[in-house]
Parts: structure tokens; C-alpha cells; sequence
């Protein structure tokens, strides 16, 4: 067990343990390896998790934001400083390759503690001129946070819930999914090396009834999820007994249209990386690719050469390009989909299956897979499948295919690829999704928002945007002069 943490839960600046929670392994995907065992958390960690985070928010949010920002700079430079540990560790939890993590996964976390703490000192409100009187605004904390992670990018989705929480002047208790559950305790370490009291975040693991235990404490004013459009539904529906504050970002079955004007080897790289990118594992790809009649099969012929030399491999060998699925259970799920692609007739243009890897035996790795002829009813092109599977549609006006984007049930993402600016910024401008690229796909920098509209759903997390989810605003009017009276 390599990755053994001290403790399974963070709780008032101390790793504990729950002796009466269930015990869980956290698994190396490229080998079976477990590295760590851990306790899930009872409903009594949970209470004393958010007894915590309620007794430290009030000393946190009256500290000066200057230094609630400075606490935040230091956990990012930390970070930055221990990003080769950190990136082994998230590739040990996740499965993906080292040269993704030491990238992708702790240094944008760092990239959000950095921007939100220096974001904290400005964060004000408005001053109203009203003749006679005026008015002013607060923006105030909302209290106590609750977290809850998904597996995918463990660390930068704990970031990105924590630091605008953190840098408003809440406290937060956050849940990572239970199959990628270590890096959270690590950023739980960095952030009270950092000078963060005890209290201000807290760590606690578990299954769905901790996430349960949590969206319905009467303790917890605000939930943000990343997760499935049905643990979503969920959430939304605990939350509103309370009528507590929600974020969701959850999932997507994103468009990407080229154009026939595209640059078409940069339309293939948005579009591998949109798909291919751990595993095919991340919310935001571009699963559907529509390509105009035109230009069809020279991006096939490019697409499928470039996608049979991608190396697929031990995760921790840096030339390694491609890892395996998080899990058995999911790479069961993910070839269920390859086989409703073939059966429903789509033209399978290179990949369609597993493949064994040297050395990693037990791992389940999928080739890349790349659909064509896929049409907009089959299950491949409407239902999310979370895996290195793409499906290539093809198009002829750009009226019709701004319905074909826009005929999905989610709203997460969205790219277009053209070299007529007026078109791309008219067909983003129509485009039914929260977040749109031009001529680039999933770049996801901390000073954008970034968040669904549909199902895909509610919120915004990074950028300016994120603040105004985790405060309220108060006004107050001051008057003077006299009090007319009207009786």
C-alpha cells in the first residue's frame, strides 16, 4: 500500500479515522495494486465534520481577505513546489498517464488557490447614489460549504470548489469520489501548511450516503457537485428541503463542428483531444464530431493514422499516452457502447475494442475508438459514455447543423472549428451549452467560467463568475434626511 495516507478523514486540522465506517480500497488502474485502504464516513464523522467547518467559518470570514488570499498564494506555490508528488499520486489514484498529471491535475488547482487568493481583498459591494439617501451592498459569505467531488480530476476539482469557498469567506467540507480519494487529504495537508486554521476545510470520506448525509445536514448552506446528471437530480432535490445554494456541474454529450474552411490537422487535434484525453474520461469532450460532407474522409484518413499511433501504456512510463479505464466496472460500461455502435451500423474506422498492455495484465485499457457514419439517433451519438469513443457525424448547412448540436439533452460544452470568424462567432452565439470553444476544445483556463446549462447543469465554477455562487448579497439603505409619514 504505497499511497497510504495518515488518516482517512481530515477533520479540524487532524487525519481520523471512522472504526465503525465500511473499509475501501483505493486501486491502481494500471495494475490492480491497492495502495490504500481507507473508512468511509459514518453520520457522526459527517456531523462532526460540519460542526467543525460551522464553529471556524466565523473567525474565517471576519479574518482580513487580504490575508484569507494570502494563505491561498502560499497553498498554490506549495503545490507548484510538491507537483511531481502530487502528479504520482493522482496517476497511482486515477490511472492516468504521468505526463497528463504533471500538467493537468495539481498544477490547475494551483492555478485556481492562485487566482482566488488574489481575487479575496475585492471582493465588495456596490455603492447606490439615491438623491436624498443611498444605498450599499455587501457581498457576505454563505457559511458552510459541503464539496463533493468526482473521480476524474480528484485534486483540480477540489481546488476548484475550495478556493472561491475559501477566498469568500467560507468553510468547506469536501467528499471525493470514493475511487480516487487521496489527493484531497494531500490538499487538506498543503492548505494548513499554508497557515489555512483548523476547521476552514475538512475532508471526509465515503459512498453516496455520505454525499446524502451531507447535501441534507441542516448545517450546510451550500452544495457543489460535480457528477452525473442523475446524482445531480438528486442532490437538487436534498437541497431543496433545505432550500440550500447549489452548484452542478455535471455531464455533457458535447458538439464539435468543422467547417470545410476548418484548418483540418488543427480540427484532428482538438478533436483527439476532446475524446482521447484521459481515456475519453472528462465531461466536457466533444464526443460528437460533425464534419461538413466535404472534408469528410481526408479528416478521417488524418484522424485515424494520428489515433493508431497514440501509445497506450503503464501509466507511469512518461512516454505513455494513453492509460486504462478507472475501473473494471466502468470498462465494462464503456464496451457495451462499442458494441451498440457496431450493431447500430456505424462504420468503425479504427480501434472498437480492448487491448492488452505489457506488464499492467489485470488493467482493462480500450483502444481509441472512431465511429463514422454515426447518425443522430443512435445510442453512441446520444447518451454519454465516458470512455475513448467518438462518434463523426457528417453535415451539409450550417442551419442544420446548429439544430443537430443543439438536439442533445445536456448543454455542458461545445466547439466549432472554421476560419470565417462572422460564421464561428454567429454559430457560438446559437449554440446551446455553457462553455465554447473556437477553433480549440477543452481548455479549461481558471480565469473562464466554466459550467452547463440543460441538464448538463446549474452554475458556474472559475473565473469572476464563481464568487457570485458562493456569497450572498445584502443591501442596505441609509437615509439622510426626514422620514416623510403617511399618516
Amino acid at each position: 500500500m504505497r499511497a497510504q495516507p495518515k488518516g482517512s478523514h481530515f477533520i479540524n486540522g487532524r487525519f481520523v479515522e471512522d472504526e465503525n465506517g465500511v473499509v475501501f480500497t483505493s486501486i491502481f488502474p494500471a495494475t490492480g495494486e491497492t495502495i490504500a485502504k481507507l473508512t468511509s464516513a459514518t453520520s457522526s464523522t459527517v456531523d462532526r465534520a460540519v460542526l467543525t467547518a460551522k464553529q471556524a467559518q466565523p473567525a474565517w470570514a471576519a479574518m482580513p481577505p487580504v490575508e484569507r488570499g494570502r494563505i491561498l498564494r502560499r497553498a498554490a506555490d506549495i503545490i507548484r513546489e510538491r507537483n511531481r508528488e502530487l502528479s504520482e499520486l493522482e496517476t497511482l489514484d486515477t490511472g492516468k498517464p504521468i505526463q497528463e498529471t504533471l500538467v493537468a491535475d495539481a498544477a490547475s488547482g494551483a492555478d485556481s488557490l492562485e487566482f482566488f487568493g488574489g481575487l479575496a481583498a475585492s471582493i465588495n459591494g456596490q455603492m447606490i447614489e439615491l438623491g436624498g439617501a443611498f444605498a450599499y451592498t455587501r457581498r457576505e459569505p454563505l457559511g458552510v460549504c459541503a464539496g463533493i467531488g468526482a473521480w476524474n480530476y480528484p485534486i483540480q476539482i477540489a481546488c476548484w470548489k475550495v478556493a472561491p469557498a475559501l477566498a469568500a469567506g467560507n468553510t468547506m467540507v469536501f467528499k471525493p469520489s470514493e475511487v480516487t480519494p487521496l489527493t484531497a487529504l494531500k490538499l487538506a495537508e498543503i492548505l494548513q501548511e499554508a497557515g489555512l486554521p483548523d476547521g476552514v476545510f475538512n475532508v471526509v470520506q465515503g459512498f453516496g450516503d455520505t454525499g446524502a448525509a451531507l447535501t441534507t445536514h441542516a448545517d450546510v448552506d451550500k452544495i457543489s457537485l460535480t457528477g452525473s446528471v442523475p446524482t445531480g437530480k438528486r442532490v437538487m432535490a436534498s437541497a431543496a428541503e433545505g432550500l440550500k445554494h447549489v452548484t452542478l456541474e455535471l455531464g455533457g454529450k458535447s458538439p464539435l463542428v468543422i467547417f470545410e474552411d476548418a484548418d483540418l490537422d488543427n480540427a484532428v487535434s482538438a478533436a483527439m483531444n476532446g475524446n482521447f484525453y484521459s481515456s475519453g474520461q472528462i465531461c466536457s469532450n466533444g464526443t460528437r464530431v460533425f464534419v461538413q460532407h466535404n472534408v469528410l474522409e481526408d479528416f478521417l484518413s488524418r484522424l485515424k493514422e494520428r489515433t493508431e499511433a497514440i501509445t497506450l501504456g503503464d501509466p507511469m512510463d512518461p512516454e505513455t499516452q494513453m492509460g486504462p479505464m478507472v475501473t473494471n466496472d466502468h470498462a465494462d460500461k464503456v464496451l457495451t457502447y462499442l458494441d451498440k455502435g457496431k450493431s447500430a451500423g456505424a462504420r468503425l474506422v479504427t480501434g472498437g475494442g480492448r487491448t492488452k498492455v505489457e506488464g499492467c495484465d489485470r488493467a482493462r485499457f480500450i483502444q481509441p475508438t472512431v465511429f463514422a457514419d454515426v447518425t443522430d439517433e443512435m445510442v453512441i451519438a446520444r447518451q454519454e459514455i465516458f470512455g475513448p469513443v467518438m462518434s463523426v457525424l457528417t453535415f451539409d448547412t450550417e442551419e442544420e447543423v446548429l439544430a443537430r448540436a443543439n438536439d442533445t439533452e445536456f448543454g455542458l460544452a461545445a466547439g466549432v472549428f472554421t476560419r470565417d470568424l462572422a460564421r464561428a462567432h454567429r454559430f457560438a452565439g446559437q449554440l446551446e451549452a455553457g462553455t465554447i470553444w473556437i477553433n480549440n476544445y477543452n481548455l479549461t483556463p481558471v480565469e473562464m467560467p466554466f459550467g452547463g446549462v440543460k441538464n448538463s447543469g446549474i452554475g458556474r465554477e472559475n473565473g469572476l463568475a464563481a464568487i457570485g455562487f458562493y456569497t450572498q448579497e445584502k443591501s442596505i439603505y441609509v437615509e439622510t434626511g426626514d422620514v416623510e409619514s403617511s399618516y
